[in-house]
């Protein structure tokens, strides 16, 4: 119905809450109510969720994908989950960029166990609309400057399609340079 990137057939995706995960379709009704954000979805083969297939299979650019990494910050007995959002073309700079930013001594990727059961989401398909409210949300410029992206719906058998900007207006965003220069 609606045009998107790729071949997939996107739809608005507030009329189609069954697609997304449930704190997903919560954050996108309070996102559509203080903004204009226009948010579609389409339904994709599961076994397809991981970028480079997706991106092959549905005819998208790697440029228009952007990937949600759950990471751990811990200084000491503390430990503070955050989200970061990068260019599918990209890899962030996990180790300098977001651990001074988290003020963490040491960083790692949650576990999938942790990962999917802090957000309520489906590993390969987290998605930073409707993470833990108290969370960083971490946006490489790239992605924010980037137009129309697409990210996960919170479900390996969706993806939802946003202009990136609207990504910066998430409780708790911050726009950054996390991209690893080459």
């Amino acid at each position: 119905m609606s045009t998107g990137p790729g071949n997939l057939d996107w739809q608005p995706a507030l009329d189609h809450p069954e697609l997304v995960a449930p704190p997903t379709a919560d954050a996108l009704v309070q996102l559509g109510q203080t903004s204009d954000v226009r948010a579609l979805v389409a339904p994709i083969d599961p076994s397809l969720a991981d970028t480079a297939e997706f991106c092959a299979a549905y005819g998208v650019g790697m440029a228009e994908s952007a990937n949600c990494v759950v990471v751990e910050g811990r200084r000491g007995d503390v430990t503070k989950m955050a989200a970061i959002m990068i260019l599918a073309t990209d890899r962030a700079d996990v180790n300098k960029v977001v651990r001074k930013h988290l003020d963490a001594r040491k960083m790692s990727f949650a576990s999938m166990e942790t990962a999917t059961t802090l957000t309520g989401m489906e590993y390969g398909g987290i998605t930073p609309v409707g993470l833990p409210s108290d969370w960083p949300i971490l946006i490489d410029r790239g992605v924010a400057d980037a137009g129309l992206v697409v990210i996960g719906s919170g479900l390996r058998g969706s993806k939802i399609a946003i202009d990136a900007a609207a990504l910066a207006e998430l409780p708790n965003a911050e726009v950054l340079d996390l991209a690893i220069k080459s």
